[in-house]
């Protein structure tokens, strides 16, 4: 990740978990929906469900904001990402490049409460 998440820290659109931190995700909202800007797992913590936790966590507060749709995007070479995002539910809806970059974005639409 290159980008400086500043802006979004100071915006309230991080969260972290652990002490020392473990995980973190970044959770962008709009009229659209909820985009997953970022989501990581510390390498020493992959494989316990974090993960897991931190993307229940993104559908929880789009529910909390009244929002329906969840969305985000990943690099076409990440292909275990996209096997993981489409194990929880996502699914892809275009490729393009974007930035320099082969992106993958995919959507959940949550069913309602």
């Amino acid at each position: 990740m290159l980008s400086d998440i500043s802006p979004d820290i100071d915006a309230g659109r991080v969260w972290l978990v652990g002490q020392p931190v473990t995980g973190v995700i970044c959770l962008i909202s709009d009229d659209d929906g909820l985009l997953v800007e970022n989501v990581a797992v510390h390498p020493d913590a992959q494989g316990t469900g974090l993960g897991r936790q931190l993307m229940d966590f993104a559908e929880d507060e789009a529910r909390r904001l009244g929002l329906d749709r969840l969305w985000l995007y990943t690099n076409e070479v990440m292909t275990e990402n996209i096997a993981i995002y489409t194990h929880l539910g996502y699914h892809e809806v275009k490729r393009q490049i974007e930035d320099g970059y082969r992106r993958v974005f995919m959507e959940k639409v949550l069913p309602p409460a």
